[in-house]
């Protein structure tokens, strides 16, 4: 499918909003592309988003390889190609194995999680797809990561849910025209095959 947004151009960008887009530069993996050629459109909300994806990324409360493996949950969810193929590499980084990247990519429990990624995956996905956890995973979750982690978790969770919708409303493609890393399926099996 093509992109319904042309990529925004820095140069064509008003004088105004280059700080933003050297500030994206700094730590975009895709340039101004994916969700900032569309936040972009709307400035002063793409600086507040800036902002917050800043915090959940890379000052958040949270462990990297915890923190991406809940990025990559929400992008399985949503069937989020872009989401995948930008944040798959940075959580092999991070240290996520591929086996537990293997599993949910192809949209079942992962069967080789550690303790940490396997409360993650329960709270991310309950979360997401019921709206709410049971007291016994909230509790477990508080326990284990403290107050903090786990509210700066939640926010990951419902912020990349946004990143990933809009992507997926734009129809943003991978660069390179690369093979989408997912196969697409409908939210029901989604929902009956994780919440296995």
């Amino acid at each position: 499918m093509p992109e319904r947004l042309t990529q925004v151009r820095y140069e064509e960008l008003a004088p105004e909003v280059r700080p933003l887009a050297d500030d994206i530069l700094k730590v975009s993996s895709a340039a101004l592309g994916g969700p900032y050629n569309a936040l972009l459109r709307s400035p002063d909300m793409a600086r507040r988003c800036f902002d917050l994806l800043d915090y959940l990324r890379f000052k958040t409360s949270v462990n990297k390889r915890l923190n991406e493996f809940a990025i990559l949950i929400q992008a399985r969810i949503a069937n989020a190609q872009y989401e995948w193929w930008a944040h798959e590499t940075i959580a092999r980084r991070a240290g996520l194995s591929d086996a537990v990247m293997l599993d949910l990519q192809k949209c079942q429990r992962p069967s080789s999680m550690q303790d940490d990624e396997r409360l993650v995956y329960d709270y991310c996905v309950q979360l997401t797809l019921n709206h709410r956890v049971s007291d016994a995973l909230w509790q477990e979750a508080v326990t284990t990561m403290g107050e903090q982690s786990v509210i700066d978790l939640t926010v990951l969770s419902g912020t990349y849910v946004m990143v990933s919708m809009l992507l997926n409303a734009t129809e943003s493609s991978i660069p390179g025209g690369a093979a989408p890393p997912l196969e697409v399926l409908d939210p029901g099996d989604i929902r009956q095959r994780l919440l296995a």
